[in-house]
């Protein structure tokens, strides 16, 4: 599978890329699959399954299942619509399915099955449409495995753009086709491209002017197209962490939890007017809890690579744009950064996994900083050696990081655990340019010892709320 570096950033919406994000680009599909034949549908029932069921309310899965199901794409689709949908099923409208046909959806439309978990993937979703008579007209089964991706049973290769989307097997010839970070610094070393120059060579391969969707658009300058594409990204970034600031009170959800970033941005103004060095700890902190503070509203964010680690790619990207002097623009600083990230993001996505529900948090806060390490890292200097020491020092200080969200709310501990490990990755770019990019353990053991690690750890402490903080704080 050859993966793009927007398949690793994507625009959605919180609170969860794998149980909000995922299942609305199943449920789309879905919907778009039995278009020849909706008239004839007559009622609907959805099946999650595993860890969409046992954290799927607090993540906001049904809400995420019926949106798809009326065409609502993460890509496109408003706070403001997602609103609007949710207050006309509290109702007891019907679902709009493909956006036209109206179908009922009742309580026993929707079926919980917490504790059963299908071969394939954790996160399991069985879509099946009914005509009058109760006769099945399609049945089809997704799975959410992680930032967004999903895949469809009978499918080999997961689509970000919905399972309908697969690219086939074969998929387009990259000129540095890599799945290992040994493949990765050897391009990079070979080539003087660096992490970031070969992840756009192959980008420009993949097709680079394509649309939000990731499918051929016409035709342009494809590195410009990719350069414009990222900076469309970023500006997504800067925009969440505006629409956050801006907000006030509590985080939607029983915990009742104050939201914090705007008024540590009204302190940092009062005591770092200057934007002094010393404070860059805490300017990081505040972007990596309002863009996390968004998440868990609902708001639109940057799944990067996942939505529960979403604020940890901004955040050292805003220390890169604001701390680092080296001669480079802010549209440079960035698009080197991202590119370089989506490169360490490819070998995660490839070799282990990106999902909380599968392999725990490393996969996703651990992840994400590695990927903000390696990121930062290219954009100070850093040979591809020292970069990819970079990505390894900071996932190697998140092994065996558990996923315990209390209530299945996507807010404590993930919130400040974005913040925590933006200051890791920090710290890990620092220390790898300090060295000479010799080091014991490479990115690929420490990949290989994450995807293991998640691999033995108990069900209990992946996204199901069964386990750690979720059963050993009281929730209210």
């Amino acid at each position: 599978m050859t993966l793009s570096v927007f398949d690793l950033f994507s625009v959605g919406i919180g609170p969860s890329s794998s149980h909000t994000v995922g299942p609305m680009r199943a449920a789309a599909s879905f919907a778009a699959g039995i278009r020849p034949f909706v008239d004839d549908v007559a009622s609907l029932r959805v099946d999650l399954y595993g860890s969409l069921a046992a954290t799927g309310v607090g993540h906001g899965t049904p809400m995420a299942v019926l949106l798809g199901l009326e065409g609502y794409r993460p890509e496109t689709v408003t706070p403001e619509e997602v609103d609007a949908r949710r207050a006309a099923h509290e109702r007891g409208e019907p679902v709009l399915l493909g956006g036209a046909h109206p179908v009922s959806f009742g309580p026993d439309s929707l079926v919980m099955h917490p504790l059963t978990v299908l071969p394939r993937h954790t996160n399991g979703v069985r879509l099946t449409a009914f005509d009058a008579p109760g006769e099945t007209l399609a049945t089809e089964t997704y799975y959410s495995v992680g930032g967004g991706f999903v895949e469809r049973d009978g499918a080999d290769a997961p689509a970000r753009g919905g399972a309908d989307d697969a690219p086939e097997a074969s998929g387009p010839v990259v000129p540095y086709p890599f799945r290992t970070a040994s493949e990765l610094v050897g391009h990079a070393r070979s080539t003087g491209l660096g992490f970031g120059g070969v992840m756009l060579a192959n980008e420009v391969a993949l097709g680079g002017d394509r649309d939000s969707e990731g499918r051929p658009g016409a035709a342009g300058d494809a590195v410009e197209e990719v350069r414009a594409r990222l900076l469309a990204i970023r500006d997504v970034m800067d925009a969440c962490v505006q629409t956050s600031l801006a907000r006030s009170g509590v985080l939607p959800g029983a915990l009742g939890v104050r939201r914090r970033a705007p008024e540590w941005r009204e302190r940092l103004r009062r005591e770092d007017p200057e934007r002094a060095p010393e404070f860059w700890q805490e300017w990081v902190n505040l972007v990596a809890l309002a863009v996390n503070e968004e998440n868990a509203t609902g708001g639109r964010v940057v799944t990067a690579p996942t939505n529960g680690a979403a604020g940890i790619v901004p955040a050292v990207l805003h220390y890169a744009r604001r701390y680092l002097a080296g001669g480079l623009s802010d549209d440079e600083v960035c698009f080197r950064f991202l590119l370089a990230a989506a490169a360490v993001g490819v070998l995660y996505k490839e070799q282990a996994s990106i999902s909380g529900a599968e392999v725990g948090c490393q996969g996703e806060v651990g992840s994400a900083s590695s990927m903000a390490a390696a990121g930062l890292a290219e954009v100070m200097g850093g040979t591809p050696e020292q970069v990819e020491n970079a990505a390894e020092i900071a996932m190697e200080h998140n092994l065996g990081l558990t996923c315990d969200p209390i209530g299945g709310l996507v807010q404590i501990p993930c919130i400040e655990r974005n913040a925590i490990a933006a200051s890791k990755a920090i710290n890990a770019a620092k220390m790898a340019l300090w060295g000479d990019g010799s080091h014991h353990v490479s990115l690929d053991q420490v990949i290989a010892t994450m995807r293991e690690t998640g691999r033995d750890m108990s069900s209990k402490y992946k996204e199901t709320s069964l386990g750690g903080l979720a059963v050993n704080v009281v929730e209210c």
